[in-house]
């Protein structure tokens, strides 16, 4: 994936926004590495108000727990940047929301940060609707903290299509 512009990212919201808005459905963001940046992609949207609900950025374990019920143990285990946090992420937005769909990002943007397991770049991504089951992917993406950060809103919003 190249790295998108802030062009790209505004025609990938507009794309959610309207999709959203067809479907009468609002949108929660629970995220970690990108710290708002997908929450704030949307809502410079005009309109978003339509079919976004709400964010949360969550970047401490503390915050994750007590914002979107990831569990201690699941942290404990399993890390912040895991498949099992980002899927507790992605259900704890919906349960803490008036959202119907959800997406939840949780990754290691850099310069520090990764391990020989977990490098720079590493990024899960969950999406889910309200009812459904939560569907989750892990991302490498290259380059610096803004690129990483960057393409993880985009794959993020782009993710969406299929939720």
């Amino acid at each position: 994936m190249s790295v998108p512009n802030d062009e790209a990212l505004r025609v990938f919201a507009q794309q959610v926004g309207d999709r959203l808005r067809l479907g009468r459905d609002h949108l929660v963001t629970a995220e970690s590495c990108t710290g708002g940046w997908i929450a704030k992609c949307v809502t410079d949207i005009a309109g978003s108000s339509d079919w976004f609900d709400c964010g949360m950025a969550a970047y401490s374990y503390e915050a994750k727990q007590a914002l979107l019920g990831v569990r201690p143990q699941t942290l404990e285990t399993h890390g912040a940047v895991s498949r099992e946090t980002v899927i507790e992420m992605v259900s704890g937005a919906l349960v803490n929301s008036g959202a119907s769909v959800a997406v939840a990002v949780t990754g290691i943007a850099g310069p520090g940060g990764g391990s020989p397991d977990k490098p720079v770049g590493t990024v899960w991504i969950g999406w889910k609707r309200r009812g459904g089951y939560a569907r989750a992917e892990v991302f490498e993406f290259a380059g610096d903290r803004e690129a990483v950060r960057r393409q993880t809103v985009a794959a993020a919003l782009q993710g969406l299509e299929t939720v």
